[in-house]
């Protein structure tokens, strides 16, 4: 699935250049107005990374960037015409992953945000579960679907890892609480029907509805 990489600069020719840049090599990019809200707009745009301009009109980068470090882990890009040291010490004080002075070499910039990316959502293809239209991230206990990830307890992984395994065959209960036994992780017959229909709910909640099918005295079936 393709990184979203959000852009956070009010000059609009560098802003359009980057997206133009970013969406040729593969990124999503998304870049929200600067307003009053914008720290929540960043946030609700759920990306994968952000690059950062200093200089904003309404707040600048280096108080954003503090704020955001109070919400979120999202890796941060500065990328400002602002060269100095104690402009880059103090962008990384507040909680920036890397520093880029404009101008900048956009293969350059390709390869640091290539490596922030790689550092912070460091993962082998063994912690991924493909499943078609989604991936089940085992190291991270989450689950993306397009743009949408939620996050899943120890039970609803175990469950949901048991049943995407035996996608397309019907898995019995029996199954579902002795994979979940075998993990340490407690469960009676009710637990592993509230934990079912948890699971369901947080899939239906990313549009993914009807994943998991009740065949009744059986067990059930991931579509």
């Amino acid at each position: 699935m393709k990184k979203k990489i959000c852009i956070v600069e009010d000059n609009e020719k560098i802003r359009d250049e980057l997206n133009i840049f970013l969406t040729v090599n593969d990124y999503d990019c998304v870049a929200p107005p600067i307003t009053d809200h914008l720290l929540s707009d960043i946030l609700q745009l759920q990306p994968h990374l952000i690059l950062l301009d200093l200089n904003l009109p309404i707040t600048n980068g280096f108080e954003l960037s503090r704020m955001l470090r109070k919400e979120s882990d999202l890796p941060i890009i500065v990328v400002t015409s602002r060269d100095s040291e104690s402009d880059e010490m103090l962008a990384m004080h507040v909680g920036a992953d890397d520093f880029v002075t404009k101008p900048f070499n956009t293969q350059i910039l390709l390869l640091r945000i290539a490596s922030v990316l790689k550092r912070v959502y460091k993962e082998t293809p063994n912690d991924i579960v493909e499943l078609g239209d989604f991936r089940i991230h085992l190291s991270k206990s989450l689950l993306e679907y397009e743009t949408n990830t939620i996050d899943l307890t120890k039970n609803e992984l175990k469950i949901l890892t048991a049943l995407a395994e035996k996608r397309g065959r019907i898995v019995t209960r029996d199954e579902l609480m002795t994979q979940l036994w075998n993990s340490d992780l407690f469960v009676d017959d009710n637990t592993l029907t509230v934990n079912i229909n948890r699971l369901r709910k947080k899939l239906a909640d990313i549009g993914l509805d009807g994943k998991i099918e009740t065949k009744r005295g059986m067990g059930y079936l991931m579509q």
